[in-house]
């Protein structure tokens, strides 16, 4: 029987085979959504992502009868271990073909990265921070994949659970299928909210007036989520460069911001037409056609991704999400959107599932971390 042969990725040509080995194991799966290859060669840049100066990471590649047969990254998070005491090796970018012996040797590699570095916890797949990708799907095998969720195969749960991995932490996704008319009652309640706590919700007539408010959305972001576990605050340098890469995408139509009396952002919520099937066409590159596809999905589609949510606690339970989704109503009523889907959400995170609560979500999706102590 063939030996499995790791070898850790350096140079040019062994990132690009890391970061294209999934298109190739995905090519005849409908569900897969590849991403866009130049964002999967920033990740590994220092000068492009910063969750790099105070983190450590190795990338390896796993051969097989001379042939790749699959990948992993691990990472160290110096800032989480730091700050929140937690000491673990993360591993990310797990793929791997239907072989036990395969995967066997791509978590025996974690786990003696591990050691070197004395620590004696693993967990995974995720990324660097809280908002990277997070999460082997569980449940929804046979649903379109999104530009935020990772894909993988019915198999890959079961190995790592043969591997005596368990479930760490597990996270939730609803789809929502939006009606053609809003009750009356959410209409008047939406007014009664804005007028009883006096506030706004702001109108952009082009992209550059939302610029200002990206840094007070992330910081309403650390307010928001800053009570759940794991939960690392977002620095300065990665606010600078998920404005500088995500915001020219985004549509300003499909974000919604409110402000209190006092012109305080109290609330806000991202969503964006779904690029799944744009970047399926797309093959992972933007040129010479990529392009193309996304704006066409810009302009064209019934389907839309729910990306970030902000709420002050302070406001939390009184009624703000009735404001958001009158609004998200008339953008998708406008944009021809019927089907909304949400982004992951931590399973005991109840206070963002209370959102969906009154639209008959179905929960679709499911993901979780497994993690291993030695």
């Amino acid at each position: 029987m063939a030996e499995v042969v790791l070898k850790k990725v350096e140079g040019d040509k062994m990132l690009q085979d890391f970061i294209q080995f999934p298109m190739q194991l995905y090519k005849n799966c409908p569900n897969y959504v590849p991403p866009l290859i130049n964002d999967e060669k920033q990740i590994w840049d220092p000068k492009e992502n910063p969750a790099l100066s105070y983190s450590k990471a190795e990338l390896y590649l796993a051969y097989k009868n001379g042939k790749t047969v699959g990948r992993i990254a691990l990472m160290i998070n110096h800032k989480e271990a730091k700050e929140l005491d937690i000491h673990k090796v993360r591993f990310g970018w797990l793929d791997f073909i239907d072989d036990e012996e395969v995967s066997k040797a791509l978590i025996d590699k974690a786990k003696e990265y591990a050691l070197e570095n004395q620590l004696s916890t693993i967990e995974g797949p995720m990324g660097f921070t809280n908002l990277d990708k997070a999460g082997m799907l569980i449940k929804g095998f046979d649903k379109l994949a999104t530009m935020i969720g990772i894909y993988n195969f019915e198999y890959y749960p079961k190995h790592l659970e043969k591997l005596g991995l368990i479930k760490e932490k597990e996270w939730v996704e609803f789809e929502i299928v939006f009606p053609d008319q809003l009750p009356e009652k959410v209409i008047k309640f939406n007014d009664l909210i804005k007028q009883k706590y006096q506030l706004k919700v702001l109108e952009f007539k082009n992209k550059s007036e939302i610029l200002p408010l990206v840094e007070p959305m992330f910081k309403l972001l650390d307010e928001t989520y800053k009570n759940l576990s794991t939960y690392t605050p977002i620095t300065p340098e990665q606010i600078k460069t998920y404005k500088e890469k995500y915001f020219s995408f985004i549509d300003k139509d499909y974000i919604i911001c409110i402000e209190d009396a006092q012109h305080n952002l109290i609330s806000f919520a991202i969503t964006m037409p779904s690029y799944s099937r744009a970047l399926q066409k797309a093959k992972g590159k933007l040129f010479p056609f990529g392009w193309w596809h996304f704006l066409q999905a810009g302009k064209k589609n019934d389907r839309a991704n729910f990306y970030l949510i902000g709420i002050h606690p302070e406001y939390q339970r009184r009624g703000i999400t009735a404001i958001i989704f009158k609004e998200i109503f008339d953008i998708f009523k406008k944009k021809g959107v019927k089907f909304l889907e949400t982004n992951p959400e931590l399973e005991e995170n109840k206070n963002i599932q209370l959102l969906w609560q009154d639209y008959h979500p179905v929960n679709h999706k499911r993901r979780r971390t497994y993690s291993l102590k030695f």
